[in-house]
């Protein structure tokens, strides 16, 4: 066999393992990865209000299937948002602990989730957290899209991108908010699934004062985590909605709030008007 032969057997094989994650950065989550936002008033209702070229849409995709969608913010190296289907409770806690990374969010040219050392070829990664931003940090990676909520295996690894984390305070993430995400799981499996609703969940975080480590790029402290619900029938109608908002320590969560007052709370926090759901849940 060819000098040149091998050579090109090696690529292949090297790409082969990232060719199974993938993921990718688009301009518009209505046209690329609707499925994760509810349809209200006959619009797509992606959360409205985040504004800037820092705040890159990613449709988080693994073996081939769009599993969740994040609104990141290469600014402040945190997730805004995640958004996803709730189907159930599926039980897929399997958890590999390999954590991924974003290339496009540098790139723009390569569409895999890969691991740090397969995107080490990339230009350096500066927009983004990376696993040694957590290191030292007495911080968890605590996840937007969770665990608990996805409705198959592949979901559940799909969520182990440092997109879809920012540092939570490890005490808040195994206690009162992992109650809060058990809680509204189980509401939403009981009084929206079994009664043949369509579940819709938006999960973010709001940037805080202080930073994991004092350089340039650091990652950026959520001074809260929030999450909120909206449950439609067959007809797009709304049936059911709440929320939830936290300190990020090891503080009670409040709620469960309606829609508007979670609203009027994330509009107080980041300043600016958000909305949730196109304001029809």
């Amino acid at each position: 066999m060819s000098a040149s032969i091998m050579k090109l057997l090696s690529v292949v094989l090297l790409l082969l393992p990232l060719s199974l994650c993938l993921a990718e950065v688009v301009e518009d989550f209505i046209v690329s990865c609707p499925q994760f936002f509810p349809t209200l008033n006959g619009e797509i209702s992606p959360p409205t209000g985040f504004i800037g070229s820092q705040y890159k849409r990613i449709c988080q995709t693994l073996n081939n299937t769009a599993e969740f969608a994040t609104l990141y913010d290469t600014t402040n190296r945190i997730p805004v948002y995640s958004a996803y289907r709730f189907t159930g409770l599926m039980n897929c806690t399997r958890r590999t602990g390999d954590w991924f990374i974003e290339p496009q969010l540098n790139t723009y040219t390569e569409s895999n989730m890969a691991t740090e050392s397969a995107a080490r070829k990339q230009p350096q990664i500066d927009n983004q957290a990376k696993n040694a931003d957590y290191v030292g940090s007495d911080y968890d990676k605590g996840h937007l899209a969770p665990v608990l909520h996805a409705n198959s295996q592949g979901c559940s690894d799909a969520t182990f991108t440092l997109t879809n984390a920012a540092p939570q305070d490890p005490s808040f993430n195994r206690g009162q908010w992992r109650v809060t995400e058990r809680e509204m799981a189980v509401f939403l499996n009981n009084s929206c699934i079994t009664k043949d609703l369509r579940a819709y969940v938006v999960t973010g975080v709001v940037p805080g004062n202080n930073v994991l480590k004092e350089t340039d790029n650091s990652v950026r402290i959520p001074s809260h985590f929030w999450t909120a619900f909206c449950c439609l029938d067959q007809n797009n109608t709304h049936q059911s909605s709440g929320g939830y908002i936290g300190e990020n320590i090891n503080n009670d969560v409040n709620g469960p709030l309606t829609r508007q007052n979670l609203e009027d709370e994330l509009n107080i926090l980041y300043g600016i008007n958000v909305t949730l759901f196109g304001g029809g849940c």
